[in-house]
């Protein structure tokens, strides 16, 4: 894995005043990881966007100083994962975590000079102005109304030096209900040093899906959809030729197959051993005659992102033993093109 391609460690030896956090687990909560929630663009993004995906949507409503980025995400992460550090000790759950923004910096190996503070304002700013609505269903329940991030921040800072020297952030109740019922994965710390927002964005997609599978395989077009990103495709595919030319997403190896037009995740060994359980049967490859039969069935569809859908289908409904693997795919198949000619 290169190194010269993720930002240089700010803080190796962490910092003795901040040690307990240090030891705190990266925890980010799996809804925001599945759809794209946060913009992906480093200039303020003040446009109302709708994201859809299937039968599922979502709707950002941004305040004046536009949408949260993925950087500004760091502060949910933060919170989440302190707050399951906090349950893992048996603690009650708190709707509002008191943060130290020098730890938080840190933390996240960023800076902690004058426009380190000020982009930390800037970050409540967005996150507290920006509201959503969506349909997507949360711990089985469909929340339908106008929402945020958070409900409330609130910074100390000291009159003599200028600089913000307490945090607190009330987390809304979607974030909360997702922590209560652990519906988080562990990141890996390098994701803090990913240089580029859609880079962060693909290891967030990749650890999502790849879950206890032994590769997440995508078309390049659905990972362009799901990414959120609004760079045109082809920018967005040099990005993810630049991850597999320079290797250098934590967690997975990254290969692109170009006659296909798909992307396909690998787990890394630390990866296997730090997040896996034992192993549980895998969907194996499927023959090329297989495809070749599914676009006979399924004319004018993509049967290689059907593939996809149809393995992430297999273990959504508890990765059932399957008799004959290429049969069930091409019936898969001619099911959701009936479907979608009804």
């Amino acid at each position: 894995m290169s190194s010269s391609q993720l930002k240089p460690l700010r803080h190796p030896q962490g910092d003795l005043f901040v040690i307990d956090a240090l030891d705190v687990i990266i925890k980010d909560d799996m809804p925001s990881m599945e759809y794209p929630f946060y913009s992906l663009s480093k200039k303020p993004d003040r446009e109302v966007r709708r994201f859809e995906y299937n039968d599922k949507w979502i709707e950002f409503r941004p305040s004046i100083k536009g949408l949260p980025t993925i950087y500004d995400k760091d502060l949910i992460i933060y919170a989440i994962s302190n707050i399951i550090a906090a349950i893992d000790e048996g603690q009650e759950p708190p709707k509002e975590v008191e943060i130290d923004p020098y730890a938080f910096f840190v933390f996240t190996q960023r800076g902690t000079g004058g426009r380190d503070y000020d982009a930390l304002t800037d970050s409540l700013d967005r996150l507290d102005g920006t509201r959503f609505r969506t349909n997507i269903t949360f711990n089985g329940n469909r929340i339908d109304e106008w929402q945020g991030l958070i409900d409330k921040a609130w910074l100390q800072t000291s009159e003599r030096t200028g600089r913000p020297e307490k945090l607190r952030i009330r987390l809304s109740d979607m974030v909360l209900n997702t922590i209560k019922e652990r519906d988080v994965l562990t990141l890996n710390r390098d994701y803090f040093r990913l240089k580029k927002p859609i880079e962060r964005r693909i290891y967030e997609l990749a650890r999502k899906h790849c879950g206890q599978q032994s590769q997440w395989l995508v078309g390049m077009e659905k990972l362009h959809l799901k990414s959120g990103s609004r760079s045109e495709l082809k920018e967005f595919r040099r990005s993810v030729k630049n991850l597999v030319e320079h290797n250098h997403l934590p967690d997975f190896v990254v290969e692109y197959t170009e006659a296909k037009d798909q992307v396909t995740f690998y787990p890394r060994d630390q990866y296997r051993n730090g997040y896996l359980p034992e192993p549980k049967e895998v969907l194996p490859p499927l023959p090329s005659w297989a495809f070749e039969k599914a676009k006979r069935v399924a004319p004018m569809m993509d049967v290689y992102a059907l593939e996809q859908d149809w393995r992430e289908y297999w273990q959504e409904t508890g990765c059932q033993k399957l008799d004959d693997h290429a049969a069930a795919y091409i019936g898969f198949c001619k099911k959701i093109f009936h479907a979608s000619n009804q």
